[in-house]
């Protein structure tokens, strides 16, 4: 059953093939240098990759601008390589994902070339036109920065075509049913080749309607999505999608399938994750435990997916105004932190000043909430932004691995690196994997041994949480049983230390809890009570057990 369902507490591990590590010495990452650091993710504990765009591309849009959806891109190696970094990956049991990029194409596919050429041609109805441009909603343009309309006029054919990202991004027409099959290929392509599933890009925008007229009616969205699952349970039943979802938690549950469970198989938490940055702002975990109450469980064949990060801008659109300046205030005070007035294009190092107790805290946080933890790059060694780059593109700089030349990247000319790395204090010299191998105190060290004490505790993946009352603000407190075991994990949002006071139902002085991150065990009254102090930004996760079958502490053993 666990083997079937190996999302629901999987370690996920999301990079960029463009800039994780040049096997070529062309300055460019490429999928022979990611075969390379396996090794690497293995060591640490990861069981699924997440591989960004790969496809052939004019890469306007660092990868998502597609010109083709069967191929490698020529700078990242060709078909062949995929194919090894597929079996090195499964030789150390870890599945691997990719980006599902097909609410658009690039408008240089040929599809799209065929379709502006004529309205009469092969592949016009496989994207969206309209004689007059439809009326645009002002919070619907998802670049504000780069666009002001959803429609862009096609001088030659006279109409103009949607695009919900940018202009050189047409939106495919999903009502048509040759595209709809066409996913369904994508989708099995890819899967032949040994992929274990697909995050699926932008999911609320891939099926909606936008014309008013015609009879091209999209499908229910819904109906859309139980079919790509079904297909895909049909070439692979334990193959997944992952979603991103960045919507109110009742209508997220609908791409669940609500409570059949058969569409997207893990949505990521934003709400949960937006919250967590408000608590971190106000050294107060109530925001967060407040998503915590609010969020319903997912399906029994689905699972949340919590995140701290991710390769885009850190979104704060699920707060209100002044929430939101809140969290501005307190980690992106400069007007150039800050990205399309919703979001954050910084890092977690960074944002908090580089205080390793309160970082340490928060990934203590990831891998001990309820669901599957997801890290992006560079996360691991507490990688900073470069805020020199545009956009988002802070947050994608080449990973840190040597204090070598380009950060031990490429081994190319530094002038053909063509994303600068950060420097100063989170430049590689200061920041990278090789000097964090071998300090017992680094942040990559603390990180490893989280995902061994995560896979040690399925209770967190697959277990009923509940939301404890600590007896102070600055403190979140949850439990998590499955099969007659508790694990309790602990953590203080605030710099000054406190004392903790928790009522465990169900449980008394017959059971002890007995720290898994650090020495010590606590016992239990009677009536369930516990009572410890913790320090500044203190994390502890405890297991519940007998005395004579708790975990030895260090100093038990000769």
């Amino acid at each position: 059953m666990t083997s079937d369902v190996w999302w629901k507490n999987a370690v996920v591990y999301c990079l960029d093939i463009e800039t994780y590590a040049d096997g070529n010495g062309d300055g460019i990452g490429d999928f022979r240098g990611a075969i390379q650091h396996i090794d690497h993710l293995d060591r640490m504990g990861v069981t699924c990759i997440w591989l960004m765009p790969f496809f052939p591309t004019p890469d306007r849009d660092d990868g998502y601008d597609i010109t083709d959806f069967y191929s490698v891109d020529p700078r990242l190696g060709t078909l062949g390589d995929f194919v090894e970094f597929m079996r090195v990956a499964r030789d150390r049991g870890i599945r691997v994902i990719a980006d599902l990029v097909v609410n658009h194409t690039s408008d240089e596919h040929p599809w799209f070339k065929d379709a502006r050429s004529s309205r009469d041609s092969r592949y016009r109805d496989w994207y969206i036109w309209s004689d007059k441009p439809e009326p645009d909603d002002p919070k619907g343009v998802v670049f504000p920065d780069k666009e002001d309309s959803l429609w862009e006029f096609d001088e030659k054919t006279g109409q103009y075509y949607f695009h919900r990202f940018y202009r050189f991004q047409p939106d495919l027409n999903t009502a048509n049913s040759e595209v709809q099959d066409e996913i369904a290929r994508i989708l099995g392509f890819w899967m032949e080749l040994g992929l274990s599933g697909f995050r699926v890009d932008a999911v609320p925008f891939l099926v909606e309607q936008v014309t008013d007229g015609g009879d091209d009616k999209l499908p229910d969205p819904h109906e859309f999505f139980a079919c790509l699952r079904a297909f895909m349970s049909r070439r692979d039943g334990s193959a997944a999608l992952l979603g991103e979802v960045n919507l109110p938690y009742p209508d997220l549950m609908r791409y669940f399938g609500n409570d059949l469970g058969d569409e997207i198989t893990m949505c990521f938490d934003f709400i949960g994750m937006q919250r967590t940055y408000l608590s971190l702002a106000r050294k107060n975990a109530r925001p967060l435990a407040g998503a915590l109450r609010e969020r319903p469980r997912p399906p029994k064949d689905c699972q949340w997916a919590t995140f701290v990060r991710n390769h885009d801008e850190l979104t704060l659109d699920k707060l209100s105004d002044s929430e939101r300046q809140e969290v501005f205030a307190a980690f992106g005070p400069d007007k150039d932190m800050q990205l399309y007035g919703r979001g954050l294009r910084r890092r977690l190092p960074t944002m908090l000043g580089g205080d390793m107790d309160q970082i340490k805290m928060v990934y203590s946080l990831l891998f001990s909430l309820p669901g599957t933890p997801v890290l992006f790059y560079g996360e691991e060694i507490g990688m900073g932004e470069n805020l020199e780059l545009e956009g988002r593109q802070a947050v994608r700089t080449p990973m840190q691995w040597t204090p070598h030349r380009n950060g031990g990247f490429s081994d190319a000319d530094p002038a053909k690196v063509r994303i600068p790395m950060p420097s100063g204090e989170y430049g590689p010299e200061k920041v990278n994997v090789s000097a964090q191998q071998r300090d017992p105190d680094s942040l990559m060290l603390w990180i490893t041994r989280l995902i061994r004490h995560y896979r040690d505790c399925p209770e967190f993946a697959w277990g009923e949480y509940t939301v404890l009352d600590p007896g102070t603000d600055s403190v979140l407190a949850h439990r998590a049983d499955a099969d007659g075991e508790t694990v309790v994990a602990v953590h203080n949002f605030s710099d000054a230390e406190t004392e903790v006071e928790l009522t465990l139902d169900g449980l008394d002085s017959s059971k002890v809890l007995t720290d898994l991150l650090v020495d010590g065990t606590i016992e239990i009254s009677d009536k369930g009570q516990v009572r410890f102090r913790l320090g500044r930004y203190g994390c502890r996760w405890f297991r519940a057990s007998t005395p004579e079958t708790a975990p030895a502490d260090s100093g038990d053993v000769d």
